[in-house]
């Protein structure tokens, strides 16, 4: 497939995965979040970049994006918050870009073919040639692309963006001190952290658990990242190591990464789910989370293990669809060979794939999905909460009434 448009953004010459997110805002927080590392993006949303760009709102130093495709860039944006144009900020940020793309057909595309490598380019636009160095292109599968967005020594963290004060309350006393492994973690999830209540420490995504453990927090992160699960080994036997030892709780990668510590099959996604627009049943409370969501690997759950038919409404069989469990009503739990019994807590209700999990033996949980709304819906909130529930000893932690928690934090929850 080609597509034709016009530069909007840095010149060059790119090649990555093609993939598309269906946010309806929050453009540059998927532009600059490091889990797109090696992903050329697609946003669905026809008109971009009206509302501008505020460089509070960035969840990165640097994009890790290899590139942008949009319907139409906004040359002139009309906001208070705006303080440059987006095709500024991409030409600065060195971001190649393209708009004038039918980005319905592109998405259609994707949609019936699957996620692929393709080429965004300024410099050459003979088709022929660029196929060819598509087709040369290293594939997602495999890479370890969370060696390239993580940092590289330990950080300390506390700093809130002052112009989010319009909307946002200060933050809690400070009652636990957590270490978060840096996969490519969004500030937006550091900064929910510290309005919770932590002090945040981020580590390099290798570092191992002994030095986590020895600088003994209170509770332990796992942060979202790009690529393939598979590659990032290191990552993951750490986890395994802190399983037991201290409450944890993870986030996109973190959540495969927990997962494949329980020795769980990972799989790539045909699309991946990408977008503010989620449907995501939670088993426990019976409701519906409208979720923030960008992955496109998942966990397997029936290879954490075996079903335990008395914890599970009598069903010994695993089911390929997870949505049979909500049909059910039904939370199920599964005996693990490593770290005793997991309950899957979250499906999502658009292909049945498995958003989260609770273990019930060690303190440890996680979800696929997005709960810091940075793009997207502030339905998850609660896990921010619940992880401070963990780490203060209560174990019924995740009962939460997520209607009521949704807007904790937010200063416009005062005046409903």
């Amino acid at each position: 497939m080609v597509f034709r448009g016009f530069a909007c953004g840095a010149p060059g010459e790119v090649f990555g995965e093609v993939c598309f997110n269906t946010s309806l805002e929050g453009y540059l927080e998927v532009i600059t979040d490091p889990s797109y590392a090696g992903q050329i993006v697609t946003l669905t949303y026809p008109q971009v970049g009206n509302y501008g760009v505020c460089l509070d709102d960035v969840q990165h130093e640097s994009p890790a994006l290899r590139g942008l495709v949009v319907r139409d860039l906004c040359a002139t944006p009309s906001h208070w918050r705006s303080e440059l144009s987006l095709s500024e900020f991409l030409r600065t940020a060195g971001v190649v870009a393209i708009e004038g793309v039918d980005t319905r057909s592109l998405v259609r595309h994707i949609r019936e073919a699957g996620a692929m490598r393709a080429g965004l380019s300024t410099l050459d636009t003979d088709e022929t040639s660029l196929l060819a160095k598509v087709c040369a292109a290293e594939a997602l599968v495999g890479a370890n692309l969370v060696r390239t967005v993580s940092s590289e020594a330990s950080k300390q963290h506390g700093h809130l963006p002052k112009s989010h004060a319009f909307a946002l309350a200060d933050a809690m006393p400070s009652k636990h001190t957590v270490v978060a492994y840096d996969c490519g973690v969004k500030d937006a999830i550091l900064q929910n952290l510290v309005r919770c209540g932590c002090e945040v420490v981020t580590v390099p995504w290798d570092t191992s658990a002994d030095e986590v453990l020895a600088r003994r927090p209170d509770g332990v992160f796992l942060s979202n990242g790009p690529g393939d699960p598979d590659a990032v080994s290191e990552t993951a036997a750490q986890a395994e190591k802190l399983l037991g030892h201290v409450p944890l709780f993870g986030i996109c990668l973190g959540h495969q990464m927990l997962s494949k510590a329980a020795g769980a099959r990972i799989e790539k996604l045909k699309y991946g789910h990408r977008g503010g627009n989620h449907p995501v049943m939670n088993l426990l409370s019976g409701r519906v989370e409208v979720t923030a969501q960008n992955h496109g690997f998942g966990p397997v759950f029936s290879s954490l293990g075996p079903l335990i038919a008395e914890e599970s409404g009598g069903v010994s069989a695993h089911e390929d669809d997870l949505r049979a469990w909500v049909r059910r009503g039904v939370a199920p739990v599964v005996a693990n060979e490593r770290f005793g019994r997991i309950q899957l807590t979250h499906v999502n209700l658009n292909d049945g794939t498995p958003e989260g999990m609770a273990f019930l033996d060690v303190p440890a949980f996680s979800v696929q999905y997005h709960p810091e709304a940075a793009p997207g819906p502030t339905d998850a909130h609660y896990l921010f909460s619940a992880f401070m529930r963990l780490m203060a000893g209560d174990r019924d932690y995740l009962n939460i009434d997520i209607a009521c928690d949704r807007l904790a934090g937010w200063r416009f929850a005062e005046q409903r």
